[in-house]
Order: structure tokens, then sequence, then C-alpha cells
């Protein structure tokens, strides 16, 4: 009988962020009282499971599982790798699930109890550091003076949500014409960290 009650809890859930992520992808304003009348639940019953907007969409925001964005006979050399990933970051991770991850950027930017909300980075923290840092690790042995996480984080500042939102928002670019300023800008990086030998500069 736990178990049966258990079992819908689930469903009920997963029915609520289904819709929530459907409302997402839509670009229409995604809060508790919409998903509820989205899938026939109670509001009350929605809030038991999401106390306000901000639960809600912290929920919704994409849990990617891929442990690697490198193919298992990945070449050595450290900038094709970095292609590798960025090509499936960008399209896979970045353009795929764009609404939502507006969406998480939006809320972790907003004011929470009248100060900067403390829990940004719960929001918007991804495995893309942990992807890019796979991709670099052969500088490891051929460039060990370089700071392999500061690299990580200064390539990916380049290439990701944050990114995309200013380059076609602002800047006006299609989304395959920001991919290619994205992996233009994080190729730069990288080619310059391994130019100097050394990076971030060592009087810093």
């Amino acid at each position: 009988m736990e178990w049966g009650r258990s079992a819908q809890k689930g469903r009920t859930r997963e029915a609520l962020l289904a819709a929530a992520r459907a409302e997402l992808a839509a670009d229409r304003g995604v809060t508790v009282e919409s998903v509820a009348a989205a899938t026939g639940i109670s509001r009350t019953t929605a809030y038991r499971y999401f106390a306000n907007q901000r639960d809600l969409i912290a929920a919704a925001h994409p849990h990617i599982d891929l442990v690697s964005l490198l193919p298992n006979d990945a070449p050595q050399d450290v900038e094709a790798r970095l292609n590798l990933v960025l090509d499936r970051f960008l399209t896979e991770v970045t353009i795929a699930w764009e609404p939502q991850l507006r969406a998480a950027l939006r809320l972790a930017l907003e004011p929470r109890d009248g100060k900067t909300p403390t829990d940004a980075a719960e929001l918007r923290q991804g495995r893309g550091i942990g992807w890019i840092l796979e991709a670099l690790e052969p500088l490891a042995l051929t460039h060990p003076d370089i700071d392999r996480n500061i690299l990580a984080r200064a390539i990916r500042s380049a290439a990701g949500i944050e990114s995309l939102v200013w380059l076609t928002d602002v800047g006006g670019l299609s989304r395959d014409q920001a991919a290619e300023v994205m992996r233009a800008s994080a190729g730069a990086i990288l080619r310059d960290a391994v130019r100097t030998g050394s990076w971030p500069s060592r009087s810093h």
C-alpha cells in the first residue's frame, strides 16, 4: 500500500515537472498555478510538491546524465578534444535546453529576500566545467604550469547559456552564428594559454 502511494506521488511530481518543461519550451511564464491547471492537479496538491516558482523551476532544470562528451577514441590533441566537447555542449545542452536554462538563469539573477540569491550557483551549475576539464587533461603533461581549473572556467564563460543570451538577444546573431562565435572564443582562450605556457600569469 505504501509503495502504491509512493508511486502515485512520483507520477504526480513528474506530471507537474513535464508540464513545467513544456511551458518553458513554449516560452510561456511558468508558475505552480499554471502547471497545476495544465495537469488537472489541484493547486493545493501542486504546492505540496513545489512551495513556489523557484522550487519548481529548479526541479525542472535539466539534469544531464552524460559523464563525458568525448568519444572512446578521443584524440590527445587538446584543441581537437575541446572542439569535440564544445560541439556537443553547445548543441545537445545549451541550445537544446535553452528555454529551461534561460528560466534558471533569470531566477538565479533575481533578488531573493531583498538580496542577491545565495543559491544562484545551485540553479546555474552544471557539468560543463567537468566536461571541459576532461578535454584539457593532456595539458597536465604537456603544460603543467597552466591552471586547468581556471582555464576551464574561462572557456566556460565564453560558451554557455549566458553567452548565448547575449549573442542572440543583444548581439542579434542567429543561434548558429552564436555557436560559431562561442567556439572561436573558447578556442582563442585555449590557444593563448598554450602559447604562453603558464596561465594565468603568475604575476596575478
